[in-house]
């Protein structure tokens, strides 16, 4: 198929003109789309952002014109390929997302196919109800990919595939015609083939290869119970259904275009089959000494009725370890177990969810199979499947460029024989002196194998190509699928001839030229595909770039390698109601630029091309790292630990270098020098930024926010105050001598807690010394972060430095002495980038900071649980009740529990918000441009919640911008948890 190159200029203005949506051909958008979570890589002419049945229509004949390819996508969440094409990418989230219409009575939803998947089951919970396919990309994943994909899940088992719940479909069909299909009767069947158009021809093609050719699609097809099959095009379906197979369901057009990959058409609605949520549930965690012994113990799994039986290999489970969210996911694991089979029961009673756990554990210790089996139940349930779902991007944080590829994970077999065909697998994987990791679906005969490859070694990509053919070779011995749920796209496609043979291959090119005779949608996937290897994201045998860089880079071997470990896996296109930070600024827009993915392929296609240093003057990637927000909240949430903070801060710098530091990055950066001055003459200070013309100026020459207020200065620094309160005995004089406490701690006064909120540091001291500690302040007087927030790198590195030569001996002198601070993103500094970015004669010192720097907070629960901590010091008898807000950079290090207990100690009953960054992040939120987003962004979940605040309340944030923010945008004030604990003291003797 050849675009019409001279026509197509004029052709794509001329469908712009037509659409309701967008139509981009940037070089932004077209590189955000070049890629998805598969192994290739390809730019596409452009994106268009589809709002209607008649939009879609149009790019259609357009395309049918100019014999120009459409790429359809949703959240471009696949392994195989399919969402990665030269043509022009249709993606159908952005404006085609919404639930047209539910029947509760006969349980049937109808959706547009942007809607996410979980997003449609919460819609749904309240009637009882859900959408039973549920991947593990379900927070992001969209319907419309399900359908091309024909997704199944965990639960698949009990709930089959996506096919088995489309109702009915409305298509565009290559003739730009859209019709609603379904199941037909016989006659409705006929009646459709008389028809002259694209659906007509089509079915009567589809109705004589039944005719002719059913014995041989019997015959070359997977096996019947093969419950996953999503290889080629689903002919075995039509026949075994009416009119072919006497007493079948009625034949399904719907049921056929599920797994076609938008080869046949493109999908505008689907009308889908609920089913009732489960009244029961627990999983039993079953640990294994050995992958085989876990295979075999499958066999019996399924025997007990589960609703899921999933496999957990040890490669998944050390990455766990790794990944500051899994982290905490792991705390039924026992031992060092080489697999897990996590087996889900639902049922009716609790007594009978009981009785099925005990059967299958009773019948495991008969037969010797595992070692140990924990039964989790709701809610830590929850947390066995978020490890489970995270092992795609956890494989691909695997440092380093050997990887565990996606080209033979989607196999399935007969659940019978899938231990004899891991063992046949293995060999293979011995035959290439390759490792392997396994993981996923044991229940229903299909596991994700990832043989571990270098795509960037010539070597490799030989092995990749020897592996993939051997593999389809196997499976077709045992006649399973290729692919069992991740589709053939680019990966899959190639192997399909050799797998069906000849005969099959060409019911499939007659399939396609009957539905899209000019090629357009989708095209050289399933029919006529690419070599395997063609348009993989590295060229083989090209070197790595390495570039001179200020932070070290040291775990990710690079800043190339950095940007490399994002996979594609999109868990950075959840929505606010899937909780968690990652993605602010994705959250607030729905823009594929705003998300961790799109900024990382940016990233990574202009550093691994012609010109690595050209990426840091690239205005496409500055637009893309824009409304960043440094949360940092990809460093824990994505499941590859991939952080763009760093990223931005490094390409920030690396930019400024060659075209020069903006005057508001200076402003914002320096904030720790001007406070200080300012601290001299604070009621100047506080003048200047709040009379009208003076702000006035200030505003328009920084390009600030005119809705915002700077934070003013405090009338006293810290030590003034901290001198003031005891002499006046505001604050009682800490013993001293004989009778002085032998606890002591250092308190780390940060730059805004110094200048703006002194009060905060003298509610710790007040709490410390309460509690019997002698404090003194820490001899760093600034962290850095406000360098690192603007991109200041250089500076940032030349404080901290010089910060931590003045307080080196002092550690030494002192090795049991903590560092408590109070502002998350300024303490959690010394335990995140401070040794990233130290020269390496100071890495000891900084590690050795970062080691006993810990948020009042976790630094009172270290102590409890230590025994030190006093009893009786709060005020407890009456509980406050108290919401919590956490900030970024603590729910991405460190989490909010210790904060939740040490106000827990004080007598708060605490509600931790389930909300994501605040919007103001830093100096985010004071800037002109970016002040819009930043609300939208409060307006998500946090600022609602502030101002639907109940009488009594109170509302704690650790962060000083969040509390701006709140105050700004709820008109509520929020108070630091060393206030919170002041307040809560009980009144001293004597």
């Amino acid at each position: 198929m050849a675009i019409d190159v001279s026509r197509a200029p004029q052709a794509l203005e001329s469908l712009a003109g037509e659409l309701e949506g967008e139509l981009r051909l940037d070089d932004l958008h077209r590189s955000l789309y070049a890629q998805d979570a598969s192994v290739y890589q390809s730019e596409p002419v452009g994106v268009v952002f589809p709002r209607t049945v008649e939009d879609v229509q149009a790019i259609v004949r357009t395309a049918d014109a100019l014999g120009l390819g459409l790429v359809p996508r949703a959240a471009g969440t696949s392994l195989a390929g399919q969402c990665v094409g030269e043509g022009l990418v249709v993606d159908v989230g952005r404006h085609m997302n919404q639930i047209l219409e539910l029947n509760v009575e006969e349980r049937w939803v109808r959706v547009q196919p942007g809607v996410v998947l979980d997003e449609l089951n919460r819609f749904l919970a309240p009637h009882g109800l859900f959408f039973g396919p549920d991947t593990s990309t379900s927070n992001r994943c969209m319907i419309g990919g399900m359908i091309g994909n024909n997704s199944c899940g965990s639960h698949s088992i009990l709930y089959g595939n996506t096919m088995a719940h489309v109702l009915e479909l409305g298509v565009v069909f290559a003739d730009a015609s859209f019709e609603r299909v379904g199941p037909w009767s016989e006659a409705q069947l006929k009646a459709r083939m008389q028809r002259t158009d694209r659906l007509g021809e089509s079915l009567r093609t589809l109705d004589r290869i039944m005719r002719e050719h059913g014995e041989l699609i019997e015959e070359r097809y997977p096996r019947r119970d093969v419950v996953r099959r999503n290889t080629g095009f689903p002919l075995d379906d039509i026949l075994w259904r009416a009119p072919y197979e006497e007493g079948g369901e009625p034949f399904s057009l719907a049921r056929f275009l599920c797994g076609t990959e938008g080869t046949l058409g493109l999908v505008t609605e689907a009308k889908l089959n609920l089913v009732e949520k489960p009244r029961e549930k627990c999983v039993v965690c079953v640990h294994f000494d050995s992958l085989e012994s876990s295979l075999r113990a499958t066999v019996a799994a399924v025997r007990h009725d589960p609703a899921a039986v999933e496999l957990i290999d040890r490669r998944v489970l050390e990455q766990t370890r790794q990944n500051i969210e899994q982290a905490r996911n792991r705390f039924w694991v026992e031992g060092d177990p080489d697999a897990v089979l996590v087996v889900e029961f639902f049922r009716e009673s609790h007594d009978a969810l009981e009785e099925a756990c005990q059967k299958l554990i009773a019948e495991f210790k008969e037969l010797g199979m595992g070692y140990a089996y924990p039964i989790l139940r709701a809610p830590q349930d929850k947390a066995v499947w978020e490890l489970r779902k995270a092992g795609l991007g956890l494989l691909m944080g695997i440092e380093g460029d050997v990887k565990p590829v996606t080209v033979v994970e989607d196999t399935a077999v007969a659940v019978d024989v899938l231990p004899d065909y891991v063992r046949d697998f293995a060999a293979i994987m011995d035959a290439y002196n390759t490792a392997c990791v396994y993981y996923a679906h044991a229940s229903v005969g299909e596991l994700h194998l990832r043989p571990e490859l270098n795509l960037k070694d010539p070597e490799d990509v030989e092995r990749f190509k020897g592996i993939a053919t051997d593999v389809a070779d196997l499976v077709r011995r045992y006649r399973g699928a290729i692919s069992g749920e991740h589709g053939d796209g680019r990966v899959r496609s190639p192997l399909l001839e050799r797998f069906y043979g000849p005969e099959i291959m060409a019911l499939h090119r007659q399939v396609k030229e009957a539905f899209d005779p000019r090629g357009i949608f989708n095209p050289r996937n399933i029919v006529d595909p690419r070599p395997i290897d063609a348009d993989f994201r590295f060229v083989p045998g090209k070197p790595t770039p390495e570039l001179r860089t200020y932070f070290k880079w040291e775990a990710e071997r690079g800043l190339v390698r950095a940007t490399e470990l994002c996979n594609g896996a999109g868990v950075c296109r959840k929505s606010p109601a899937a909780g968690g930070t990652m993605c602010p600024s994705y959250m607030a827009t729905g823009d594929e630029k705003d998300t961790t993915r799109g900024r990382a392929n940016v990233f990574r296609t202009l550093l691994t091309g012609a010109e690595p240093e050209a990426a840091f003057e690239s205005e496409a990637l500055s637009e893309a790292l824009d409304l960043c927000l440094s949360c940092k909240g990809c460093k824990s949430e994505c499941p590859a630990n991939v952080d763009m903070a760093r990223m931005k801060a490094e390409f920030l710098q690396q930019r400024y270098d060659r075209q020069g530091t903006p005057a508001r990055a200076l402003l914002f950066g320096h904030y720790g020098k001007l406070s200080r001055l300012g601290s001299w003459l604070p009621w100047l200070a506080n003048f200047t930024l709040t009379f009208a013309l003076t702000r006035w100026f200030f505003n328009a020459f920084f390009k600030l926010a005119p809705q915002r207020q700077l934070p003013l200065m405090a009338p006293k620094s810290f030590d003034s105050a901290l001198k003031n309160a005891r002499r006046s005995g505001a604050l009682a004089a800490p013993p001293a001598g004989e009778g002085a406490p032998s606890k002591e701690v250092w308190l780390y006064v940060d730059p805004f807690t110094d200048y703006t909120e002194p009060e905060l540091g003298l509610a710790a001291v007040e709490v410390l010394e309460a509690a019997g500690y002698r404090v003194e302040r820490f001899g760093m007087r600034d962290d850095g972060r406000t360098y690192l927030s603007k991109g200041m790198v250089r500076a940032a590195r030349e404080l901290m430095e010089r910060g931590l030569r003045e307080v080196q001996d002092d550690l030494k002198a002192h090795p049991e002495r903590a560092v408590v601070g109070l502002e998350p993103s300024a303490l959690l500094t010394f335990r995140d980038e401070l040794g990233e970015l130290v020269d390496e004669a100071l890495r000891g010192a900084a590690d050795d900071l970062a080691g006993r720097s810990f948020l009042l907070e976790e630094f009172i629960v270290r102590e409890v649980e230590a025994g030190r901590w006093p009893e009786g010091l709060f005020e407890t008898e009456e509980a406050r009740p108290a919401l919590l807000h956490g900030h970024c950079h603590q729910k991405a290090i460190c989490g909010t529990t210790a904060t939740e207990v040490a106000l827990g100690l004080a007598g708060y009953e605490v509600e931790t918000l389930k909300t994501g960054c605040c919007g103001m992040a830093g100096s985010f939120g004071y800037e002109a441009e970016h002040y819009e987003v930043s609300m939208k962004v409060g307006e998500l979940v946090l600022l609602p919640r502030a101002r639907a605040m109940e009488e009594g309340q109170v509302l704690i944030a650790p962060g000083t911008s969040c509390r701006h923010q709140i105050k700004d945008g709820a008109a509520r004030d929020a108070i630091h948890p060393a206030l919170a604990l002041k307040m809560r003291l009980r009144a001293r003797q004597g």
